[in-house]
């Protein structure tokens, strides 16, 4: 079961989230511009100071804001880690990408995102994902998929890119490395499905676009690649999950790209998959679990294979708010985000039976204030959200597909019970 431990408040509207790869370490990009940057408790399979991240011993203690900052003007539309988590990536509506330490968020480099050839104006990012050390993605509105080489970054660069694709014929709205062959020598991938429109597409990092499907007639929002299924015939025992704008799931065999080969009803209101997550293997009941964000708040749990809904719970019980954030940390929990909270979950078994429910979470002790990142601008408060609230409104209603119906109330309650599941 998960229950939930912590609800962060935020000032703005979520826009983007990400989850450090290797410290329990979770930033979220705001329709203000700001990127705020915590530091979760260590947990149980975490090996940091317990002093140092002001954890208990049984993996509660305080919430650390890292540092905070306005880093764009406009809205901050999209965040990533570095492979290696020292460097945290974001892109806004002011197209400007910025490249930030992760402990201190002092800006280290910035890229100017080209302009959008039909407009000639600010071709606004849609994601990024940092596939090595060395390549890096950019998706736009435009459909433009930029690739920079990061070794090209510095203080005063600005580099343009190696290489721009046109994957789809609308903004990229996910984008899923495959995992490396057998016969890779790096150990990094150089593929990567990607979902646009109503179609998706595979682009290598050498050969460009390999293949894009048919037209699915759904809006297709999210993605996540799923292994070790059981391989027969042709298979190989991967499968791209798919979350469309109607509820559906839609299963693709890895090197079968033209049409999708399973779908799975997870809404039946025909509110939209806005994000998908795989469960840890060491998380839940065993078995492939994808983690499901629905335009109504809900959160679902579905188990690949018997392909069916195992549990549900509300990331927001009182605002029917899209999770467009969904993921795990290195310790296993669970973060949802959507509307103005981010909501962290625990498995009910890992929770300490004497612990202080009031005592789970504590936001505060900030390390940077505000003004002391030289790239925020001088803005209070209330300027800043003045200065967002036209940009905010433009955003919203550029993702009303990705929100879907909204309003309703899923069924079931906050805790997620997996009893009787083989």
């Amino acid at each position: 079961m998960f229950e939930n431990v912590c609800t962060i408040p935020l000032p703005h509207d979520l826009f983007a989230q990400a989850i450090h790869p290797e410290q329990p370490i979770v930033s979220v990009g705001l329709a203000s511009g700001h990127v705020h940057t915590f530091r979760l408790p260590a947990g149980a399979s975490d090996d940091d100071d317990a002093d140092e991240t002001l954890a208990s011993e049984s993996g509660f203690g305080l919430i650390e804001t890292t540092w905070k900052t306005r880093r764009h003007k406009g809205s901050c539309r999209a965040l990533g880690f570095g492979v290696d988590g020292s460097q945290l990536y974001s892109a806004g509506t002011d197209g400007i990408v910025k490249a930030a330490d992760i402990t201190t968020g002092s800006v280290t480099a910035k890229i100017a995102i080209p302009l959008d050839p039909a407009s000639n104006g600010i071709d606004h990012p849609s994601l990024l994902h940092a596939l090595s050390p060395q390549s890096f993605l950019l998706a736009t509105d435009s459909s433009a998929l930029h690739l920079y080489d990061l070794r090209d970054l510095g203080p005063k660069a600005s580099p343009k890119p190696q290489q721009t694709w046109h994957p789809h014929d609308d903004y990229i709205s996910s984008l899923t490395p495959l995992p490396p062959t057998a016969a890779s020598t790096s150990g990094f991938c150089k593929q990567w499905v990607s979902t646009g429109g109503s179609t998706l597409a595979v682009t290598d990092l050498r050969r460009g676009v390999m293949v894009r499907s048919e037209d699915q007639e759904d809006e297709m929002l999210s993605s996540v690649i799923v292994t070790g299924l059981p391989s027969r015939g042709t298979s190989v025992g991967q499968k791209a999950l798919v979350g469309g704008g109607t509820g559906v799931i839609t299963l693709w065999e890895r090197g079968v790209w033209d049409d999708q080969d399973e779908r799975i009803i997870v809404d039946r209101s025909g509110d939209s998959i806005d994000s998908l997550a795989l469960v840890p293997d060491d998380v839940g009941p065993g078995g492939h679990i994808a983690a499901v964000g629905i335009g109504n708040g809900a959160i679902r749990f579905v188990k690949i294979g018997p392909n069916k809904i195992i549990g549900e719970l509300k990331h927001d019980e009182l605002q029917a708010e899209a999770v467009i954030g969904l993921g795990f940390d290195v310790t296993g929990r669970m973060i949802s985000g959507g509307g103005k909270t981010v909501k962290v979950w625990l498995e009910t078994g890992a929770v300490g039976q004497e612990e202080d429910e009031d005592a789970h979470i504590t936001t505060g002790g900030t390390k940077r204030p505000l003004e002391s990142d030289s790239d925020s601008d001088d803005d209070s408060d209330e300027e800043v959200e003045d200065s967002s609230e036209e940009e905010e409104e433009k955003s919203k209603k550029k993702k009303k597909k990705r929100k879907g119906k909204g309003g309703k109330q899923a069924k079931g309650h906050g805790i997620l019970g997996f009893s009787g599941l083989d």
